[in-house]
């Protein structure tokens, strides 16, 4: 960590002498006179673009199909946020770079944190769980370091959080472009009833099904849905893990799990690899199904204009058959 923001303290150093040479006394964004946002992952993307629709610049700085946990802000990406009207992260430990970007600033940098906008969790580990290995080579017990376990990040992936964080979005932006706040309400008002019926979509398929226990053979970034929906989930990771490669005894332990309760799906997250998915498929019966956490989406998504709402209707099939 201390080398990579070693590193990013020098792009800052080299983005602001970018900038400086780039400028004229004004700043070179917006030439179109729309408002220029800046956002790190595809939820706030997607809410902006539904809330401020062509009113807005927006710029997505993860690569469409890119793996989130792995991004490092370049040069270019650093001039956007210096130039931004307004810059959407999450927060967390993932978002550590962005306070150096924030310390280096020679004016006032407008920011909204989505972890801001609503209650925040700890990172949590289930029974079977893989552990993690530290860099001393051990595997630590997380009972004994639960004092210092991470606030988890994925807090979009509740639909009753997206409501919350959709309007700290439409304050900031009717905050910052007054002449388009009718507009922005208008918008908002329509979104978060479409929330809505996504949230009561989730609550009635929960309330109908045969079970309230899911199995993820990944990564699990989906603690806020899960305590949502008051689900119990059991997976071969945390969300935030970079591991990729779970123990025998996780797999057997996931297996057992999905034989003793007779569970039907085994769910993977985006862009997975599926190996994991694919060997308790093959050793239990359970059906392998995609569950898509909206972190980010792939090129051809992207392209396609997919939503978050898609991502998650879909999610909303996926659960109904893992619950029945």
């Amino acid at each position: 960590m201390k080398k990579f923001i070693s590193i990013l303290s020098a792009a800052v150093m080299f983005a602001g002498i970018l900038t400086g040479c780039n400028s004229s006394g004004s700043s070179q964004k917006n030439k179109d006179g729309k408002l220029s946002i800046v956002t790190t992952i595809f939820p706030q993307y997607d809410f902006v673009r539904q809330i401020a629709g062509d009113n807005v610049d927006i710029t997505m700085l993860l690569s469409p199909g890119a793996e989130s946990h792995s991004y490092e802000p370049t040069p270019q990406d650093i001039i956007k946020i210096q130039e931004s009207d307004l810059f959407i992260y999450v927060g967390g430990e993932g978002d550590v770079w962005v306070d150096t970007i924030v310390d280096s600033m020679n004016k006032p940098l407008n920011t909204l944190t989505l972890m801001d906008c609503v209650d925040v969790v700890e990172e949590e580990h289930v029974e079977g769980m893989q552990e993690e290995e530290h860099e001393d080579g051990d595997k630590h017990d997380h009972d004994e370091e639960k004092e210092e376990a991470e606030l988890d990040e994925h807090v979009w992936t509740s639909p009753k959080n997206a409501i919350k964080m959709v309007k700290c979005i439409s304050d900031e932006l009717c905050s910052i472009d007054a002449k388009n706040a009718d507009e922005y309400k208008s918008n908002t008002e329509k979104y978060v009833s479409e929330l809505e019926e996504l949230d009561k979509k989730f609550e009635q398929i929960v309330s109908d099904g045969k079970r309230d226990t899911i199995i993820f053979a990944d990564r699990f970034p989906l603690r806020y849905f899960a305590d949502a929906y008051k689900l119990s989930y059991f997976a071969a990771f945390p969300g935030c893990s970079s591991d990729t490669e779970p123990s025998a005894s996780t797999i057997a332990f996931l297996i057992d799990k999905i034989k003793e309760e007779k569970i039907p799906v085994v769910f993977n997250i985006e862009f997975s690899n599926k190996k994991v998915s694919d060997t308790i498929s093959k050793s239990t019966g359970a059906k392998m199904l995609e569950f898509h956490s909206c972190h980010n989406v792939s090129s051809d998504d992207f392209k396609n204009g997919v939503t978050y709402l898609d991502l998650m209707n879909k999610n909303a099939v996926a659960l109904n058959e893992a619950l029945n």
